[in-house]
């Protein structure tokens, strides 16, 4: 059994993929050209925004958007504490502060509450400007973006959609990677939409902030790559992945979103009367980049993930550790009593073998040894 498997996937669209890349290797255009162009037009469409800028990865695509918007030294830049390290990681790259706010225990996306009193904090201290939001649509399950957008406004906040994990998720019928004033998302190969190797994508209805992109993505560029009118970087997505990402995304659209999805309802099904399964709010749809259960404890959690692996069932823990207790960040000063619930989820979540490929007597496999594991622990 497979965690996330990608060589199924392959298999099924061999023919179609293996003629994108040829396509690509008869041309000799291995940067830029039509499949990136192309790639982005469809991309913008789906989600409903003027503007796709394809870059290395989606890290970059973050880095990016902070440089199109100068966030700087003395900015505070608000994250949630329960995520990937590259979220809180980009904010320090880019010389501003990172201010990790705890999320909400059912949604596991950063908590509304307590990111106004986070800035409410920031402002009275007055050592920082606070400048933008950056929520985590995790797992594939957006960010309450109704309330985040209210905070924005109310403060006088940039909102930056951190898509690594939702893109093809929705609120209410409105695609992820739409929301707040830019929007990024990830092509590594294990994400909802994945390539075969790195990539990523920024997301914006704003022209201004487009055309930066552009240039920053491009060594800075002005009127071509040789006219260099700002420091940027080289985050291009090279044209094999875009050809790559092509099939894939009409894979996406036409099957997998709706193949995790009824994943999904397999393994709630079987188990929610057994352990704490994912919550999706009314008016949300997720891309399930990841099925997480939640345990009662670590010593529990680890059991099971031990169980899990002795009958070769993989199983991975996101996150072993909070953003707020990376070393990258000991320079940070921090109220552990903030973080009660990231601490928490740290030691309980585990996440399952989740992918559209999955069949059912899969899944039933890993709820039996589940449910068999906590019947002998009752």
């Amino acid at each position: 059994m497979q965690f996330r498997d990608l060589s199924t996937q392959y298999t099924i669209y061999k023919n179609e993929i293996d003629e994108a890349i040829q396509n690509v290797l008869n041309k000799g255009q291995f940067i830029g050209g039509k499949p990136v162009t192309e790639l982005e037009n469809q991309l913008a469409e789906y989600v409903g925004v003027k503007h796709c800028i394809t870059c290395a990865n989606g890290t970059d695509a973050l880095s990016l958007v902070l440089m199109a918007w100068d966030v700087k030294e003395g900015d505070a830049v608000f994250v949630p504490d329960f995520t990937f390290f590259s979220t809180g990681e980009v904010v320090s790259y880019n010389e501003a502060t990172p201010i990790f706010v705890d999320v909400n225990e059912k949604t596991f996306n950063i908590d509304i509450n307590k990111l106004e009193i986070a800035i409410k904090r920031v402002l009275d201290e007055g050592k920082l400007s606070p400048k933008v939001i950056i929520p985590v649509d995790l797992f594939g399950l957006p960010a309450n973006y109704t309330e985040i957008e209210k905070l924005a406004k109310k403060y006088d906040l940039l909102v930056l959609e951190d898509g690594a994990q939702g893109f093809g998720g929705k609120i209410n019928g409105q695609m992820a990677c739409s929301f707040g004033d830019a929007a990024t998302t990830s092509f590594f190969p294990a994400k909802p939409l994945g390539c075969y190797g790195d990539g990523g994508a920024i997301f914006t209805n704003n022209d201004e902030t487009a055309e930066l992109l552009r240039s920053y993505k491009v060594h800075g560029k002005g009127h071509d790559k040789y006219d260099n009118v700002r420091i940027g970087v080289n985050s291009r997505l090279d044209t094999i992945q875009a050809a790559i990402l092509k099939v894939k995304f009409k894979a996406f659209k036409e099957k997998e979103l709706d193949a995790v999805n009824w994943a999904f309802e397999v393994y709630t099904n079987n188990l929610k009367d057994i352990v704490e399964t994912p919550f999706i709010p009314e008016g949300y749809y997720s891309s399930f980049a990841q099925y997480t259960i939640k345990l009662d404890s670590k010593e529990e959690r680890d059991a099971l993930q031990q169980t899990l692996k002795e009958n070769d069932i993989p199983s991975m823990v996101y996150y072993v550790k909070p953003m707020h207790s990376q070393g990258a960040f000991s320079n940070l000063l921090f109220a552990e009593d903030d973080f009660t619930v990231t601490n928490q989820l740290c030691n309980t979540v585990l996440s399952l073998p989740m992918h559209p490929y999955l069949k059912e007597e899969e899944i039933n496999e890993v709820c039996h040894v589940i449910k068999e594991f906590i019947s002998l622990k009752v």
